[in-house]
């Protein structure tokens, strides 16, 4: 009998309670805390993620979007809730147009949705827990009120926005600047230091607000059911005083990535008019599992496409010949990203799934790396591509509304994400985002700012991403579920925006096909393709470039040189932040591993 004795920068951990893996070790924390008190993965999933809402607001926010992919102990099919939330009723090419605007920009209040998040996980626990609201928000009302200590990559993130909340963004200066949350007044204080503790009243009083509502105080529904009292929580955020908050705010202009200062679209009508969906999720089998991911309204089917293309082929893990296929697959399937995928668009997704199709794709992966952006033509269909117009430079007095990873930016991410299995056989990945603190300013009521994940549409008419009313962007989120026969066995995901789906099959690829334990497969070397037009303001491409961790080795580096890939080598530990649970039902085991990168990332479990 042989051990593996393959050096891992932490555990694979195993157990049989339950398991919470994310991006931050409060978040993480709080979810186990959670199931030690007797609650489920729902329960301790929305808990986690209204902590990962305060603890990372470079990453994510009350304000920003949600879609998950859970199963049910007790309906073990994979089911996709939506909360990406839709372009407002005014969201319409021809103002934007009107404004002298060719993108959407990347920050200020004009390029914000319907905030999802908050609605998607009060849904989640109404539907699929089993504790009251108050007991799952005491953790993120903990911390927003008595404070948390601020990681290195929220103190890097504040140095850069500096700036613009100094000049432009005045109510963000009151809360994220030293003056303004810790005691003294105005916006003269300085930018908080890594360590320093960092509290933010207003958004405690919010969800505390939310908390009484779903309780029964402050006009909630106490007397009744558990379900009606988070109704009422729901309503207080979509018709109460969050809505009323957001319309009043949004009247006003604000500087943007434009360079100038405009108003929001975005109306409490809007947010009264929309509520979290459930759906069916999109699967594909690869070695001996299927993979599920949310519907062609995000980018999530890029993974299956890539696997579709990567499907009983030679596959060795650090080696010259797998990096080039790996990356020349992402240019394939992402370009069909970028020609075919929308909400509201007839996206020929089981073509473009399909072995045939896949197989002529194949054939045009050639010994040397491609320059071209080349979508396909599913069932005949002619690809219709943006065409991104000349634009000048952001404005050095402009956020870009994308925040920065620190270590230089070669890390960049936007998002967050949170794991969780429960002894039961519950299992949820979440893949909260936007309403970062580098969005758009804070709403000085409700201590957060809003989305701008209409970043991620284009003022072209006839495209699959053309902003429409109504309609949700399509977003990078992108969190993902693992079946084996009729079994959940895995929950992950990586935030990362355009290279969430990139990490994540490098990890599938490594676990499923290559044998790593989970720990294993996210400590391996990582890599990603820039090819394509990125999602974020202001959609720059980088044709034919490989963005690749030193570790991955110079043969391997050299290698996908001497192919014609322009490689750009980032640090040893820079590239991705996967997270994952799962379960071993045969064994009766429980798993979870983290990302030791940006050494935020966190596991728990027992």
């Amino acid at each position: 009998m042989t051990m593996d004795r393959t050096f891992t920068t932490r555990p694979e951990l195993k157990g049989t309670f339950g398991m919470v893996s994310s991006t931050h070790w409060l978040a993480s924390s709080s979810g186990m805390a959670v199931l030690e008190r007797g609650g489920n993965a729902f329960d301790a999933v929305v808990a986690a993620g209204f902590v990962l809402q305060v603890v990372e607001p470079q990453q994510n926010g009350a304000g920003g979007d949600l879609p998950l992919i859970f199963a049910r102990a007790d309906d073990k099919r994979p089911t996709v809730l939506c909360g990406q939330g839709v372009a407002p009723a005014g969201a319409t090419v021809e103002h934007f147009r009107s404004l002298g605007l060719d993108l959407v920009p990347g920050s200020g209040l004009l390029a914000a949705p319907v905030p999802g998040a908050v609605p998607a996980w009060l849904t989640l626990l109404r539907d699929h827990g089993t504790m009251e609201l108050a007991d799952v928000l005491a953790y993120a009302i903990g911390y927003a009120r008595d404070g948390y200590p601020v990681s290195p990559a929220l103190a890097q993130a504040l140095m850069d926005i500096e700036p613009m909340f100094r000049e432009h963004w005045t109510t963000s200066a009151e809360v994220y600047l030293a003056g303004g949350s810790n005691g003294s007044s105005g916006s003269s204080g300085s930018t908080p230091q890594t360590g320093s503790v960092f509290r933010n009243p207003a958004l405690a009083t919010t969800y505390q607000r939310l908390a009484e509502a779903g309780s029964g105080g402050a006009g909630g529904s106490g007397g009744a059911s558990r379900e009606a009292r988070i109704d009422a929580a729901l309503a207080a955020w979509s018709q109460g005083f969050v809505a009323e908050a957001v319309d009043a705010f949004a009247r006003t202009a604000w500087r943007d990535s434009s360079g100038a200062d405009h108003a929001g679209v975005i109306t409490g009508s809007d947010m009264a008019a929309w509520q979290p969906s459930y759906e069916e999720p999109v699967g594909f089998e690869f070695a001996g599992h299927t993979v599920f991911k949310t519907g062609p309204w995000g980018q999530g089917p890029v993974l299956l496409q890539q696997l579709a293309l990567l499907q009983d082929q030679e596959l060795t893990p650090g080696t010259v010949d797998f990096a080039h296929r790996v990356v020349e697959g992402a240019k394939l399937a992402f370009a069909d990203r970028e020609a075919w995928y929308g909400d509201g668009f007839d996206v020929p997704l089981a073509t473009l799934l399909s072995p045939g199709y896949n197989a002529g794709r194949r054939a045009l992966i050639g010994p040397t790396a491609s320059l071209d952006l080349r979508p396909g033509t599913p069932d005949g269909r002619s690809p219709r591509l943006p065409v991104r117009p000349e634009w000048a430079p952001v404005p050095a007095d402009a956020s870009t509304g994308e925040p920065v990873a620190a270590g230089g930016g070669a890390a960049r991410g936007d998002t967050v994400h949170v794991d969780v299995v429960d002894r039961w056989g519950n299992i949820v990945a979440a893949m909260p985002s936007g309403g970062w603190l580098q969005s758009s300013p804070v709403i000085p009521e409700l201590g957060f700012c809003l989305g701008t994940r209409m970043q991620m549409t284009w003022l072209q008419d006839g495209l699959a991403s053309t902003l429409t009313p109504g309609r949700r962007p399509r977003t990078t989120l992108s969190p993902t579920l693992v079946t084996r026969g009729d079994e959940p066995v895995l929950a992950l995901g990586s935030p990362g925006g355009d290279q969430q789906d990139q990490w994540q099959l490098l990890f599938l690829l490594n676990h499923l096909a290559g044998g790593m334990n989970l720990q294993a497969a996210i400590d391996a070397p990582t890599f990603h393709s820039s090819h394509f037009p990125e999602s974020f303001y202001p959609r720059p491409a980088y044709p034919g470039r490989v963005v690749a961790e030193a570790r991955l080795g110079d043969a391997v580096l050299e290698g996908l040189r001497a192919r014609g890939h322009e490689v750009v080598v980032s640090g040893d530990w820079s590239l991705g932040r996967m997270c994952v649970v799962g379960r071993d039902p045969e064994r009766g085991l429980l798993k979870a591993a983290a990302n030791p990168r940006g050494m935020l990332g966190y596991a728990v479990g027992r």
